[in-house]
C-alpha cells in the first residue's frame, strides 16, 4: 500500500481544506494532499471546541506545522445544538453537522471550496457512526472511504512515508466517553479530560504503558479502561481510582479497554 492512488485522487480535487482532528486518518489525508497539491494549496482546519482534548489540539498544530500547511482553529458551537447536548445515540450527527458546516464556511472564506475528512473504509461499515451521514449531506469528500482504505492501510502508508505519527492511537472526542443520556456540558467534558490526564500521569509515574486510555463517564462514577496488561498490573493499586476521584468523579473502577464500549450498552 504505497499511497499513490490517494495522492492521485486528491490531485484531482484542486485546492483542498482538510477537516483535521490531529488523528492518523485526517493526518494522512493532509500529508497526501501536500504531496498532491503542494502546501500552498492545502489548508488544515481543526474544530476547536470543548470536546477536543488540549493534547490533541497540540498534536494537530505540530503535525500541520511539520507539513508546512496553514492551520486554522475556529471555535465551534456543538454545545449550543440541543441534539448534541442531549447526548442521544445520534449525538455525532449533530456534532458533525455543526463542525463540518463551520469548517466549510471557514475554508470557503479562505479560498478553499473543497473539504475532505479522514473518514476511512472501516468507519463506513461501523454501525455507530451517524456523523458520516452529516458529512455526506454537506458534500464533503472522504478520500479514504472512497478508495476503500482501512485504518491499517492508513498506518501502512504513513509508515512507508516515514511519518512519525503513523501508529498514533485512536483518540475519539471527549463526548464519546460520556454514557448516552447524560447531558454534554463544558463541565462534563472538562472532568473527563482532567481524569484522563490524571490517569496518564499516574501511568507514567508507575512506569506502566497502556496504548489505550479511556475514562468513561457513567454519571458521577467513572470506568477507567486500559490495555489488558496495564489493567492486570494495576488491579490492586488503589491510587489509580483515587487519582480519578481527585479529578471530580465520586468513584472509579478499572477495566480492560474496549473500543466504543458505550455504544454496546443497552438503551
Amino acid at each position: 500500500m504505497d499511497g499513490t492512488r490517494l495522492v492521485s485522487h486528491l490531485a484531482a480535487l484542486g485546492r483542498l481544506a482538510v477537516a483535521f482532528s490531529g488523528g492518523a486518518d485526517s493526518a494522512l489525508v493532509l500529508a497526501a494532499a501536500v504531496r498532491a497539491l503542494g502546501p500552498a494549496n492545502v489548508l488544515a482546519v481543526t474544530a476547536n471546541s470543548a470536546s477536543l482534548a488540549a493534547v490533541e489540539l497540540a498534536d494537530a498544530r505540530r503535525i500541520a506545522a511539520d507539513l508546512g500547511v496553514p492551520h486554522l482553529t475556529p471555535p465551534t458551537a456543538e454545545l449550543a445544538e440541543p441534539g448534541y447536548a442531549a447526548n442521544g445515540r445520534s449525538r455525532c450527527y449533530f456534532c458533525k453537522s455543526t463542525v463540518l458546516t463551520t469548517i466549510a464556511e471557514v475554508a470557503a472564506a479562505h479560498g478553499f471550496p473543497a473539504v475532505a475528512t479522514g473518514t476511512n473504509a472501516d468507519d463506513a461499515v461501523d454501525p455507530f457512526r451517524p456523523g458520516i451521514r452529516a458529512g455526506d449531506e454537506l458534500g464533503v469528500h472522504t478520500p479514504l472511504r472512497t478508495l476503500g482504505l482501512s485504518k491499517e492501510d492508513v498506518r501502512t502508508i504513513a509508515r512507508g512515508w516515514g511519518l512519525v505519527w503513523a501508529d498514533k492511537p485512536a483518540a475519539p472526542c471527549l463526548a464519546s466517553r460520556v454514557r448516552y443520556g447524560i447531558p454534554i456540558t463544558t463541565a462534563t467534558l472538562a472532568r473527563v479530560e482532567r481524569a484522563e490526564s490524571a490517569v496518564r500521569t499516574f501511568l507514567a509515574e508507575r512506569g506502566v504503558h497502556s496504548r489505550n486510555v479511556r475514562v468513561r463517564d457513567l454519571g458521577g462514577t467513572a470506568r477507567v479502561e486500559l490495555d489488558p496488561e496495564a489493567t492486570t498490573a494495576l488491579h490492586d493499586d488503589e491510587q489509580l481510582p483515587a487519582a480519578v476521584r481527585a479529578a471530580g468523579f465520586a468513584e472509579a473502577t478499572v477495566s480492560p479497554f474496549r473500543s466504543g464500549a458505550l455504544n454496546h450498552e443497552p438503551g
